[in-house]
């Protein structure tokens, strides 16, 4: 007993005499997010965010209607994959990959138990369909230009010097000069914050902008999140919110086969538009479609070729002389490497990769991001080079 009293007083008090003072230390700066975020990531095994976490938070529905089933193309059954692809996905995490060629279906395959309707998490994939939602706003006369100052929806930034000079189109070509700190690891970071806090707009608007807008591309999930807050208060009179606009304007237009989930933050005020759609690879497919496309489907023009062309466009004023122009408009652009493509990427390796010289489209889901050997000529993350050029072995053997 007296060792137990010992241990007690000289061990186990002080611990939890720290724990209380780190635990109020947090509340009192604003930090109490922090235990919510370890209880979905450590505490369930995980190092971060991960795709099947849309459980845990509450969801706005997109309903589906009417759904288009892929048609197959002639060749489905016969595509078989290379074997240094199937490697790859085989031992990478990947949950689903699928194929689309000149708009059917040429391969699709899962993993893991994961299936045809399972939803997984978009990820980064979602800020493509964010910048889709404001454009077309522009295209409703929602929203008056995609130069639109950013001050007639954030009036909170009035009186910034930089931010009076910012537009639309700033946060969506991620050039606003907004500050943000992209992590998705460290705990105490804004985008931790916003993954797993209370407030979201209170978050964002209490952040300034600390340089002028139009400058250098810096990668910057917040920017994406102001794009949705203004997005947000331009519908909001209209009876929108972002899901339903998005289910009306492209979800039920495009014939999903299945509802998707948009993760909305603490309060319940707002999607976090810089992730968080969850949908299955088949619908998020139909996303780099529509691109590909340039904005019609089925005869229907759903978003404008030119607003389409805006964004997968390379944002070149971003970048400085001889660097690689890799980001347009909420869109990854890798057009001058050896088999051109722009591509919709997630954290963990969500992509959909459009390839327009070969009227393909790429879809590949997983669990962490497939980590291959780089392929020269490509000017992004490695996987990507690997899952083109080997497509491409696969279309190139095609009987026509």
């Amino acid at each position: 007993m007296a060792v137990l009293r010992i241990l007690f007083k000289w061990v186990i008090l002080p611990i939890l005499g720290l724990l209380i003072i780190i635990s109020l230390g947090l509340v009192v700066t604003g930090n109490a997010y922090i235990f919510r975020g370890l209880q979905l990531t450590y505490l369930k095994g995980e190092a971060t965010a991960n795709i099947d976490d849309y459980v845990d938070f509450d969801n706005r529905t997109i309903r589906a209607k009417d759904a288009i089933e892929w048609e197959k193309n002639s060749n489905f059954e016969q595509v078989k994959l290379t074997t240094t692809l199937q490697n790859a996905l085989d031992t990478d995490q990947t949950v689903a990959f699928a194929i689309i060629k000149d708009g059917k279906l040429l391969y699709e395959n899962y993993w893991q138990g994961y299936g045809r309707n399972s939803h997984t998490n978009s990820f980064s994939m979602a800020k493509t369909v964010t910048t889709m939602l404001y454009l077309k706003a522009v295209e409703d006369g929602y929203i008056g230009s995609i130069d639109e100052p950013i001050t007639k929806w954030l009036p909170e930034y009035a009186d910034n010097q930089y931010a009076q000079n910012c537009t639309l189109a700033d946060l969506s070509a991620m050039t606003s000069g907004y500050d943000w700190t992209e992590d998705y690891y460290f705990p105490i970071n804004p985008t931790a914050e916003s993954y797993y806090g209370h407030d979201l707009v209170k978050q964002m608007v209490n952040r300034d902008f600390v340089e002028a807008c139009g400058g250098q591309f810096e990668y910057s999930s917040g920017d994406t999140q102001m794009l949705g807050i203004a997005l947000s208060r331009a519908l909001e009179p209209h009876g929108y919110t972002l899901s339903s606009y998005l289910e009306e304007k492209f979800w039920q237009p495009l014939g999903m086969q299945g509802d998707a989930y948009w993760s909305l933050d603490g309060s319940e005020s707002i999607e976090k538009v810089y992730c968080c759609l969850n949908a299955s690879a088949l619908d998020f497919a139909k996303f780099g479609q529509l691109l590909l496309n340039g904005g019609e489907w089925q005869g229907e023009q759903l978003l404008s070729k030119a607003h389409v062309d805006f964004m997968i466009t390379p944002n070149a004023g971003a970048f400085a002389e001889g660097q690689a122009q890799v980001y347009g408009h909420s869109v990854w652009t890798d057009m001058d490497s050896p088999i051109p493509f722009y591509a919709m990427l997630g954290h963990l390796g969500q992509r959909v990769l459009v390839l327009p010289e070969e009227n393909a489209i790429i879809v590949r889901l997983g669990k962490q991001k497939g980590l291959p050997t780089p392929v020269e000529g490509f000017n992004l993350e490695p996987d990507l080079g690997q899952y083109v050029t080997e497509v491409k072995m696969i279309l190139d053997g095609l009987v026509e």
